[in-house]
């Protein structure tokens, strides 16, 4: 018996839903997929930071000060144990500061945290980058026209990268990190897809420049780098506040849209190449493309000692692919 016309109609129609529907559910899983790995890598970093926090106490490089110290004390790399005065400040980088005792001045930490104990005193301001600052129950011994300045996040990282600076460059594998890799790929891939879906053709045109002519969109790029950092601050240097605030916040601004634009343009033309290069036709397509280009690029960042030069040369490649936007392919080379 024949099928009837109209039966193969809802055949390829609920095809071609299917094929339709699969790409976003594959989406889906992936992004539960990635949010539960950075959950798991969330709670290992929390547990590390209890576990630093426990062994502050007990460090035994900490600077200890149990007399009275005239000027500024600063611990690198260390704690700093105050039991004693201090007339003027003290900071830590890379350490906490734990006042027993009496600073008259400011308390700074970066990488660490101020822990102020019963019956101690604080004549100056408290600032910390990284950490908390930590009192006992009753207030604390404070200059009332004092203030607390602090920014709480990345504790560890910062204490770490205090006490080896070449962590900076090589960059420690863990759960933490990795996860942290993958949120960057899923962030990458959703903002390219938004972006690809919004300005097919400009991307596409941004695409086929960077591919045909990659060496002047680089030196273009790297002109308008050097023009922007020199020109911010000779406006900042040379004209009013208001006029420079608002030159500032304009080059801020171009340095967004542009790192967003290229980012989506570099991750789309590499993933092209990877796919040509070393996939069949049937995996071909836009989606993959840009999946293939947000993965590579996130594992080249990855890699100790080069990521710095590779961001470099990102940054330089997303502005100059923004400032020829508007020109077509046809200036291409020959």
């Amino acid at each position: 018996m024949k099928p009837s016309p109209n039966r193969n109609i809802v055949n390829q129609s609920l095809l071609h839903r299917h094929t339709q529907l699969y790409p976003a559910r594959a989406v889906w899983q992936i992004a539960i997929a990635c949010f539960a790995l950075l959950f798991a890598a969330v709670c290992a970093h929390a547990q590390n930071e209890n576990d630093a926090r426990a062994m502050a106490a007990d460090d035994p490089e900490a600077l200890v000060v149990g007399g009275v110290e005239s000027g500024d004390v600063f611990g690198i790399g260390r704690s700093v144990i105050v039991r004693g005065t201090i007339k003027r400040g003290a900071m830590a980088l890379g350490g906490d500061v734990i006042v027993e005792g009496t600073v008259e001045g400011d308390v700074a930490t970066i990488g660490g945290s101020v822990v102020q104990r019963e019956g101690s005193r604080i004549g100056g301001d408290v600032i910390i980058i990284g950490g908390a600052y930590h009192h006992g129950k009753s207030a604390p011994g404070r200059d009332p026209a004092s203030t607390t300045v602090m920014y709480a996040g990345y504790e560890q990282e910062l204490r770490s990268m205090a006490r080896n600076p070449a962590t900076l460059f090589a960059p420690q594998w863990s759960l933490y990190y990795l996860g942290w890799r993958v949120l960057a790929v899923l962030f990458w891939f959703m903002v390219s897809l938004a972006l690809t879906a919004a300005m097919p053709a400009t991307v596409g045109r941004a695409v086929a420049r960077l591919q045909l002519t990659s060496v002047r969109v680089a030196v273009i790029g790297f002109v308008g780098a050097v023009v922007m950092t020199f020109g911010v601050l000779a406006v900042l240097r040379f004209l009013p506040t208001s006029i420079g605030a608002l030159v500032g916040l304009t080059s801020l601004l171009l340095l967004i849209v542009a790192t967003l634009f290229g980012r989506v343009v570099i991750n789309a033309a590499t993933g092209r190449w990877l796919l040509r290069r070393f996939f069949n036709e049937r995996t071909r397509s836009e989606t993959s493309a840009l999946l293939t280009g947000t993965a590579f690029w996130a594992m080249v960042l990855s890699l100790p000692y080069v990521w710095p030069l590779v961001t470099a040369g990102l940054l330089v490649a997303s502005l100059g692919l923004a400032l020829t936007a508007r020109y077509r392919v046809g200036w291409k080379r020959a």
